[in-house]
């Protein structure tokens, strides 16, 4: 995605001209533009010169991101910088010191008869006068509606501040024709024409208008500038230079001349300046800044560090892995500038509404003065109604519901560790309805680990770990690796073995002062002693915990057993339970057998446990499970890739490979599986504030046209003076982007609406499952009664099925069963995973198990 400024932009109707300019370029395959950011993102082959051309072409600027003169800062900073509010603030002034010398001598002499120099005393046209030249001192200084506004009607694009503009110099025009007017009553001695003329002026309202427009515009700009703070935050925390070690010394240098292999050096209290890997030293690294984590993390030598983490306690002498835009920092910068340049789905029902809101609100305010001139009101009454409706109506409002909610939620998102890599990610992870997560690396440590110790009887514990210690230090089994790390944080010191051999698939045999020594797997230890009943089924619980038994031997006699597992991580259960309480269903991915996934499965406390997957064969299950609900996988690996791709949602573990993370929709940065339920509340809370906001930008349109145009004058003598209604259009924006940054307060891992939505799911799936149960009873007792009244011909026949979820599940499986002409009748339950058939002949076991797989289900077993 190629990025560009867009500059001229004051409503979602310059949104919208932008997009449709842009999408008719050659070559152009997406644009999405942001009013937010005042950026566009553009994705195709068309050149930069052609799009800067047509975004020119519709009466706006555009230049590529970093062509920008501010050189001094990078392009991210510059374009998260606020040069809008210091402008208006100057304008805003301005307006405001004319506006009270325009309203002391409008309002404040005629309504509460404050005095004027003697000169004013009965020389209305001299008052006319002063009125309309500081109105026009006020027109000029904010000129820049009304030049926008032209621009808007001479390409045919009418936006905000076209509607601005009409409403303020119509009533500009119309008071300077009521000038002229008087000029001539008062010639002409005509006193009651004078006074009546006095009524007509809107020279005060010309000019509230436009500066109360400047209020909600300066408002607007300020809160808009505060959605960004998470990410200006986190470049502030980027040091701006690097001590590094050149030619023998230290050198001083600008980050940006950090180069990869350069060595760099970080004292206690300095920020990291660039990524890289610890060469020397030993210290805490505060990485909260980009994981959100506040507990220090130990570095030593051979650790990675990270830019704009801070080091807190030891001195570090680091290699510069990543520098520039590669760094972490960057590219959680990168990510989140990409999502506010994109755009959500919802976003499209208002751009399809701003893109026709201005010319329709210009017709309604023709048609009020229209109608109110032929319901016999006077000019004035009703050019009053017309400004009213031009100057309340509110496209901005309509504009910045989404982009705003959308940015604050990435940056809340960012100082959480949770990065969302587009507006469609934001959106769509909310509505996840399955969660499969990949078992090692997500749900577990992803490295076995020692969990029991089990001697045999005349051998103690430390003698056990200590012959399986010097036996596996020769070993680079993943299995092995655990019992060395294990003997080495008991200080364990490796003695030499001899005759040292690897037998795969069954273990270890070597001499340790000369005695033979054997390790592996039941059956091999089997043959060199004798195993005991009681650590038989010692190993058989292990087994069903889902540990690997290791058995050790010394001289034909049974040293013990070592149980070894890749664990779970201490978050998992509760992480997946936070899952389920949201009404989500937990599928657990794992190549393991049955029995050792059964039992992970059950301790982290999974809904469905998919067993026996290989790495290539994630992606099919995934496929599978799509057509059960919207699916989002949850991965760290280059085998999850695939599937993280294939999913509606793919979420990538911060501390997984470059090739998850860049196949990902969502990059967690921590390695803690909650913060997948976390993104996901995330989620639904960005989209419940769009939603908000969109409600109350209909609303007040829906509300406000009507009164502004004088509907509710005949029957309650509402109207709307243009002033109140320039006030209200300046409200409306403020007001959705308020709203918005209330997210800023919202906890990503607070619970306390999970709970409700998984009681309502739980009380559903309890109803279904009393129906289930009482209904396939009730079938399966017609079909015995069936089977019986035949005179046994018909034979009932039980399949285990895994994989069905619902009702239609289950329609599907009876209909693949009773496609089979030996099968006269057949019922299924997902809830007790089976399915009952009455069966006329010999049944084709295979041709049966071949059809229900292609479907997606599991088959486990006849009866």
């Amino acid at each position: 995605m190629v990025q560009y400024v867009v500059t001229g932009m004051s409503c979602a109707a310059c949104v919208s001209r932008v997009e449709k300019a842009v999408g008719k370029v050659p070559g152009v395959e997406t644009c999405s533009v942001s009013l937010l950011t005042n950026s566009m993102g553009v994705e195709g082959t068309a050149s930069s010169q052609d799009i800067i051309k047509a975004v020119e072409d519709a009466g706006y600027g555009a230049a590529l991101k970093g062509d920008t003169a501010d050189s001094a800062k990078t392009v991210d900073e510059a374009a998260l910088e606020d040069h809008e509010t210091p402008v208006l603030k100057r304008r805003l002034v301005s307006s405001l010191g004319f506006l009270a010398v325009l309203m002391y001598f409008s309002m404040g002499h005629m309504m509460w008869g404050w005095p004027l120099p003697a000169f004013f005393e009965g020389n209305h046209v001299a008052m006319g006068i002063l009125q309309m030249l500081l109105a026009a001192i006020i027109m000029i200084i904010n000129q820049k509606f009304f030049i926008n506004g032209m621009k808007g009607i001479l390409h045919r694009s009418p936006n905000m501040d076209t509607l601005v503009a009409m409403g303020s110099g119509v009533s500009f025009l119309w008071s300077v024709y009521a000038l002229f007017a008087m000029t001539d009553a008062q010639v002409h001695m005509d006193a009651d024409r004078v006074m009546e003329l006095m009524h007509e002026f809107y020279f005060e309202s010309a000019a509230m208008i436009l500066t109360l427009i400047t209020v909600g515009k300066m408002l607007e700009a300020r809160s808009k500038g505060r959605t960004t703070d998470a990410l200006k935050g986190l470049m502030k925390l980027a040091p701006k230079t690097a001590v590094i070690e050149r030619n023998g010394g230290e050198v001083t240098v600008s980050i940006d001349q950090v180069r990869k292999g350069d060595v760099f050096l970080v004292r206690p209290g300095e920020n990291i300046p660039v990524d890289g890997i610890v060469l020397e030293g030993h210290s805490a690294v505060n990485e909260s800044a980009l994981t959100g984590e506040s507990i220090p993390v130990d570095k030593e030598t051979g650790d990675p560090v990270s830019a704009a983490t801070t080091n807190q306690s030891g001195f570090l002498r680091c290699e510069a892995t990543r520098v520039g835009e590669d760094t972490t920092l960057s590219q959680i910068i990168q990510m989140v500038s990409d999502a506010a340049a994109t755009k959500a789905p919802i976003a499209k029902i208002a751009d399809r509404v701003s893109g026709v809101f201005v010319p329709i609100v210009i017709s309604i305010a023709a048609a009020t003065i229209i109608i109110w001139l032929i319901a016999g009101q006077a000019p004035g009454f009703a050019l009053a109604r017309g400004i009213s409706v031009l100057v309340i109506s509110c496209p901005c409002a309509l504009g910045l519901a989404t982009p705003v909610a959308i940015m604050v939620g990435n940056g809340v998102g960012a100082k959480n560790g949770i990065l969302f890599k587009t507006a469609v990610s934001l959106e769509e992870t909310g509505k996840v309805q399955i969660v499969a997560l990949d078992k090692t690396g997500t749900i577990t440590r992803g490295e076995p680990e020692v969990t029991d110790l089990i001697p045999a009887e005349g051998t103690e514990e430390e003698e056990l770990l200590k012959l399986a210690f010097v036996l596996e230090k020769k070993s680079e089994h993943p299995l092995a690796k655990a019992i060395i790390r294990y003997g080495e944080e008991k200080k364990l010191i490796a003695e030499e073995v001899s005759d040292f051999k690897a037998l795969p698939g069954n273990g270890l045999s070597a001499v340790w002062n000369g005695a033979g020594v054997y390790g592996g797997n039941e059956r091999f230890i089997s043959t060199k002693a004798v195993v005991s009943d009681e650590m038989k089924k010692a190993a058989e619980r292990l087994a069903e915990e889902g540990k690997t038994p290791l058995f050790f031997s010394r001289n034909g006699i049974l040293s013990g057993i070592i149980a070894v597992a890749d664990i779970i991580k201490e978050d998992s259960p509760q992480a997946i339970k936070e899952l389920q309480n949201m009404g989500i269903r937990v599928v657990m991915l794992t190549g393991d057998n049955e029995r050792t996934a059964g039992a992970i499965g059950k301790q982290a406390g999974v809904d469905e446990v998919i067993a026996g997957v290989l790495p290539d064969g994630k992606e099919t299950v995934i496929r599978g499970l799509m057509k059960k609900g919207k699916v989002a996988m949850v991965g760290d690996g280059i085998n999850d890739a695939p599937a993280l791709t294939r999913a509606d949602m793919g979420i990538a573990i911060g501390a997984g490979t470059d090739v998850a993370i860049d196949a990902a929709d969502v990059v967690l940065m921590k390695s803690r599986l909650s913060d997948v339920s976390g993104a996901i509340r995330l989620s639904r809370a960005t989209l419940r504030n769009i939603h908000e906001n969109l409600f109350w930008a209909f609303f007040y349109n829906i509300i406000g046209i009507p009164l502004a145009a004088g509907i509710w004058i005949p029957l309650f003598g509402l109207k709307l003076n243009p002033m109140f209604g320039a006030a209200a259009m300046s409200l409306s924006s403020f007001c959705v982007v308020s709203n918005a940054l209330r997210l800023n307060l919202f906890s990503v891992h607070s619970t306390e609406k999970d709970r409700p939505l998984r009681k309502q799911v739980d009380d559903l799936h309890a109803a279904l499952s009393s129906i289930r149960k009482t209904t396939l009873s009730d079938e399966t007792a017609e079909l015995e009664e069936k089977a019986l009244s035949d005179d046994a011909m018909l034979q009932k026949r039980v399949i285990h099925i895994r994989g069905m979820m619902c009702e239609h599940c289950e329609r599907s499986v009876k209909e693949i069963l009773e496609s089979f002409p030996q099968v006269v009748e057949a019922t299924a339950s997902h809830v007790e995973e089976r399915a009952v058939v009455l069966v006329n002949g010999e049944l084709d076991e295979e041709a049966i198990r071949k059809a229900i797989e292609e479907e997606e289900y599991e088959l486990i077993s006849f009866e």
